[in-house]
């Protein structure tokens, strides 16, 4: 009998239960699975599958078929981190041996190194504050050190998931370690592209320093700027945006592991708290230190609402940006036509030679998503109850697919979009000199009300300020001149005397 011809028919299902009642119905496939068992009783476990019964039962339980853990590699390895560091410590206390240290630690490195990420099946939307999860890197590791140490799959005896892999730890404080260090490492990486999109707003900032344009408040002309003065503004958003996500990631480095259940450390050596995190700060790079309180760290939720606020608050100021990149690209020749951005694709499959600010979009899009994070993750941050939140899985899925994306896109809106952007100069200084919002740079001289009335003309006659007050022989063409330059209108400058 062909198991892999019949699985793969287009009426065959692969789920899991399918899979074990063909076992138990086969002999063949009987071969290929063995008995583990858990404290809810005995379960077929494929032979060459590293997960065990848990894995198993949080597979069927959770068939939500969003992203599973292995869509994760970064959680992965930062799991991995946290379970090595707890052997090292616990083989420094004395508790752990030297045999079982190396099976362990070869095994975590092995899935920091991205190995075995086809061993974590599990949706990474489960309930159970985690639990799932926890059993299902205690398997993993627990039977690949069992291979390690010339032993087979489920040989527990000689390396136990719960009793050597888990050793001095419970899910509720190793889960939400990982869940820091994972989301630390990626918003690093988001970090570093958002300060290359800083970057890239400073530089275009420089390179339009001359290009005169007219300053818009409420969709109205307001006064003249410099394009270069509007992307300078851009980047310092970009900054607050930064320094609000490394306060959120300072506050990611107090851990709870070594809190065990509830924060009391029950079932853990005295000094396993601090040494644990100390090698966890070792083996990442970062200085992940103890909280003051496990009991209190071990519920509250306070520093994922934090950076889930700060990841949007990231989102919506590169929103901003694209929003108004979109409105000063307009056009082109309909609409405001400022700036031209890049072409990146065909904008239509009817208009022909259309181009849409497709970057700009998507970088909006993004935002709203990151908007909706955050409305989860306070949610669910409230539901904390007593010594523990049940739901935090739900947080950390948020987070870690909130932080990808944020670096994602802050990657993309630079090299796609702002790096590429051109200034259509004359088309900029044009508008200047056709606004009535000119009569604004020319107010210290001609005074309120002579303003007020050039600007009423203006708009009646559609004849430019500038020739309306040549006209009328209120400032010579030399004062005009002087008053209307770029570095005049753009910057604080001395009023007439008087």
């Amino acid at each position: 009998m062909n198991t892999t011809r019949l699985i793969s028919k287009p009426w065959a299902t692969t789920s899991l239960a399918c899979v074990l009642a063909l076992a138990s119905a086969s002999p063949v496939l009987a071969q290929s699975t063995r008995k583990e068992h858990d404290s809810l009783g005995d379960r077929q476990i494929p032979v060459a599958a590293y997960w065990g019964a848990q894995t198993s039962r949080a597979v069927e339980n959770f068939p939500f078929n969003t992203q599973k853990l292995d869509h994760f590699p970064t959680f992965i390895a930062a799991y991995a981190y946290v379970k090595k560091a707890a052997a090292q410590a616990n083989y420094e206390l004395g508790i752990l041996s030297k045999e079982k240290l190396d099976a362990i630690s070869q095994a975590c490195d092995e899935l920091i190194a991205g190995k075995l990420q086809d061993q974590f099946p599990e949706d990474m939307i489960q309930a159970g504050a985690g639990t799932s999860t926890n059993m299902n890197f205690n398997e993993v590791i627990a039977n690949r050190g069992l291979e390690i140490m010339g032993k087979h799959k489920g040989e527990y005896a000689f390396l136990h998931p719960n009793d050597d892999v888990n050793l001095s730890q419970s899910t509720n404080d190793n889960y939400p370690t990982s869940a820091k260090v994972a989301v630390v490492m990626e918003i690093d990486q988001a970090l570093k592209n958002l300060k290359n999109l800083k970057a890239a707003l400073e530089t275009k900032g420089t390179e339009f320093k001359d290009v005169i344009k007219m300053g818009r408040t409420e969709m109205q002309d307001a006064v003249p700027v410099t394009l270069g003065q509007e992307f300078y503004g851009f980047a310092d958003n970009i900054n607050e945006a930064i320094e609000q996500l490394q306060d959120a990631q300072t506050s990611f480095m107090k851990v709870n592991l070594g809190g065990t259940a509830i924060g009391t450390g029950l079932n853990s050596p005295p000094k396993y708290s601090a040494l644990s995190i100390q090698k966890l700060a070792k083996l990442t790079g970062f200085p992940f230190v103890p909280n003051h309180d496990l009991v209190g760290a071990s519920s509250d939720c306070a520093s994922y609402v934090r950076m889930s606020g700060a990841m949007k608050r990231a989102g919506l100021a590169m929103s901003k940006i694209a929003n108004d990149l979109r409105l000063m690209s307009s056009g082109p020749r309909t609409g405001f036509f400022e700036i031209t951005l890049p072409a990146t694709q065909p904008g239509s499959s009817i208009m022909p030679g259309k181009v849409n600010p497709v970057i700009c979009e998507v970088t909006s899009s993004v935002a709203y998503q990151l908007c909706g994070y955050d409305t989860t993750v306070t949610m669910a941050a409230e539901l904390s109850s007593l010594e523990l939140n049940p739901v935090e899985c739900i947080i950390v899925y948020d987070e870690l697919v909130g932080a990808d994306l944020l670096g994602k896109v802050a990657d993309v809106f630079t090299n796609k979009c702002v790096v590429g952007i051109k200034a259509n100069t004359e088309r900029c200084r044009t508008m200047v000199k056709g606004s009535i919002g000119l009569v604004t740079a020319l107010n210290p001289v001609l005074g309120y009300e002579r303003s007020a009335s050039i600007a009423k003309e203006s708009l009646a006659t559609g004849r430019p300020v500038y020739d309306l007050v040549l006209e009328k022989g209120w400032m010579t063409k030399e004062q005009l001149d002087d008053m209307l330059k770029p570095e005049n209108m753009t910057q604080p400058r001395d009023w007439p005397k008087k």
